[in-house]
């Protein structure tokens, strides 16, 4: 009895909590989410373009840098292409928990994806173009950050994961570049 009472005084009812659980359709979503899910679920996809983007842009770096001098060159971008696979795999995951769908289609990937695809054959060439699509991704991800602001703090928590990862492959990229 008395936990009741200090739920209720803490602004709580769960009565209310409860019964709009059993909505079992909505899955992750519960009914205190405040965020525009449709819009979010759009941003997110754009996001996941972009990663699946940098991780095609890495591995095609990956096979085609050639030099024995080139093979930690070749290691970094593998392991870029790697973790860029992993924030995809983070990105596709929350839409589902927000009841959308991931869009994996190839025909629009460049034109949803914020960052570039490149195809450099010169190993310099190959390190600006994914520096400035880490860039590009570091300052796509804070603008998404601050639109969400305080709606959705799941998201949110996620991209600022993701964002500090994209801040580490763009010190790696500007170190190789010296």
């Amino acid at each position: 009895m008395h936990e009741v009472k200090e739920k209720k005084r803490a602004g709580i009812d769960t009565a209310a909590i409860r019964a709009a659980a059993k909505n079992f359709d909505d899955g992750a979503v519960t009914v205190g989410y405040q965020a525009d899910r449709k819009e979010i679920i759009a941003m997110l996809n754009d996001a996941l373009a972009t990663e699946l983007v940098c991780i095609l842009r890495y591995k095609r770096h990956y096979y085609t840098a050639t030099g024995l001098q080139n093979g930690p060159i070749k290691a970094e971008f593998l392991q870029h292409a790697q973790e860029e696979q992993g924030h995809a795999d983070l990105l596709a995951e929350r839409i589902v928990q927000l009841n959308g769908k991931p869009d994996f289609n190839p025909a629009t990937l460049i034109e949803r994806s914020h960052a570039e695809y490149d195809d450099s054959d010169d190993i310099q060439a190959m390190i600006k173009a994914n520096l400035i699509a880490e860039r590009v991704a570091v300052e796509s991800y804070r603008q998404m950050i601050e639109q969400i602001g305080e709606t959705d703090p799941t998201t949110r928590h996620m991209l600022v994961g993701i964002m500090a990862m994209e801040e580490e492959h763009a010190d790696d990229m500007r170190d190789l570049l010296a």
